[in-house]
């Protein structure tokens, strides 16, 4: 059995949301996830333009799925990077993201602001690590 301990030390500053360190012990899989963006199995953006709600769901729709496909869920998940286009977002996307992932166990989380995106239209891109048991 793949056993996860998420860590925050008591010697580093407390988290908003995520895990300092996420250690995982026994035989697994480990599953990288490409960038996922906002956009629905037809390639358009959710929801209406610079809808970011509309979209960082589809982000997570599109994480879950991949991850169902390889017989993994959300509570696998170690690993969570995010690049906005505006890191003012950051609010709402906690609000979707925690919806989706443990809040007392959180993944480990970076969140980057960049200037843009491959394509044009998305407002964030969330990449991910899994690990499954074997």
């Amino acid at each position: 059995m793949t056993v996860h301990r998420f860590i925050n030390p008591k010697s580093m500053h407390s988290t908003r949301g995520y895990s300092h360190i996420v250690e995982t012990t026994s035989p697994s899989r480990t599953i990288y996830l490409a960038g996922q963006l906002g956009r629905t199995a037809d390639g358009k953006f959710a929801g209406a333009p610079d809808d970011f709600r509309a979209q960082a769901v589809q982000c997570f729709e599109n994480i879950k799925t991949a991850l169902a496909e390889v017989g993994a869920t959300f509570a696998d998940v170690v690993k969570l990077t995010t690049y906005f286009i505006d890191i003012a977002h950051m609010p709402a996307y906690l609000e979707v993201r925690n919806t989706y992932v443990n809040t007392a166990s959180p993944p480990a989380s970076t969140a980057i602001q960049i200037s843009r995106l491959a394509h044009e239209g998305g407002l964030l891109e969330i990449e991910a690590v899994a690990v499954v048991p074997l």
